[in-house]
């Protein structure tokens, strides 16, 4: 287990993030005692059936902790940012607050703006790393800290961490994993920063990729990429958007999947069932098999392949439309 090292100090921060990654963070800078005198979010979202409103993770772990939350639209606007000087920040830390900080922001902080990145910088900038890591075929993954600038990701890193990518992995369960270590590498980096022992090393530019945004859309399978493609797409959008074919008009999510050391035996986007135990049916691909394991078809709860298959007669040599 994670262990995290306790310290205390007066080091004033204003927080920014959205998704359940920044929780851990922000949740160490208050367990350590750190003086958080806000936390920046985004705007509650529109959810469910009732169109209720959402607060984002963050915000609700903020409110909890009774700390004073911000959800501007933008952080660019005159307001906004006389606002946070206000606030006389000694530092700002950011964790997947998903909007770029502009120059007048990045100068208030007394040390600068502090970004926790879940990938190895210079790899993966932007804001859909973890799944363009799966995607990717990569190793290993990691979490970089770095000082902020105003480009996408390009500042000096002050600390990394690396992470392998485990064959089950899916973006949630990455993101998991970094979210807590990032939190540590945090906690390491924020004395050792104020204190100037921790000296910010340029990224490699010759060797940066970037991540773009990702669409609902995306998540449709075309079958005739390889079966090891799709394999990676069900993992890389999970949870969100999903990996989906379409079947009988309604979306059917593969949930998990596995690539087979078998020949496609069928065309393209065809089922067929191999009676074997680990795998109750596959789909042919462009290149290979997918064997399907779980799956949730619109409407209905998740479930095993194998439970899916038995309530579908003609399932077997059906032809799964490609995106």
């Amino acid at each position: 287990m994670l262990q995290f090292v306790t310290r205390r100090t007066a080091l004033r921060v204003v927080f920014m993030g959205t998704p359940e990654f920044g929780i851990a963070a922000l949740e160490q800078l208050v367990n350590n005692e750190y003086e958080v005198a806000a936390v920046y979010t985004h705007p509650d979202s529109v959810a469910g059936r009732g169109r209720s409103q959402a607060p984002p993770p963050v915000k609700r772990t903020s409110l909890t902790y009774g700390l004073p939350v911000m959800q501007p639209v933008k952080l660019g606007v005159t307001e906004v940012i006389a606002e946070i000087a206000r606030l006389r920040p000694d530092i700002i830390v950011v964790a997947a607050y998903a909007q770029k900080l502009p120059k007048a922001v990045l100068d208030i902080p007394i040390f600068g703006c502090v970004n926790i990145h879940p990938s190895l910088l210079p790899q993966h900038r932007g804001v859909s790393p973890v799944p363009a890591a799966i995607l990717s075929g990569d190793s290993f993954t990691g979490v970089s800290v770095m000082l902020m600038d105003e480009g996408w990701d390009t500042g000096p890193v002050l600390s990394r961490a690396q992470v392998p990518i485990l064959k089950r992995d899916t973006t949630g369960s990455l993101m998991g994993k970094l979210s807590l270590i990032g939190a540590q590498l945090l906690l390491d980096v924020l004395p050792q920063l104020v204190g100037g022992k921790r000296v910010p090393q340029p990224q490699d530019e010759e060797n940066a990729t970037y991540s773009g945004l990702i669409r609902k859309e995306d998540g449709e399978i075309d079958w005739h990429q390889s079966a090891v493609d799709i394999w990676r797409q069900v993992r890389a959008y999970q949870p969100w958007p999903g990996c989906y074919t379409r079947w009988r008009g309604r979306q059917l999510k593969i949930l998990e999947a596995v690539p087979l050391d078998e020949h496609s035996t069928g065309e393209v986007g065809q089922v067929v069932t191999p009676g074997r135990r680990d795998v109750a049916f596959v789909v042919s691909s462009g290149d290979g098999t997918l064997g399907v394991l779980e799956v949730q078809l619109e409407g209905k709860r998740a479930m095993p392949a194998a439970e899916f298959l038995r309530g579908q007669r003609d399932w077997a040599g059906m032809v799964l439309p490609s995106k």
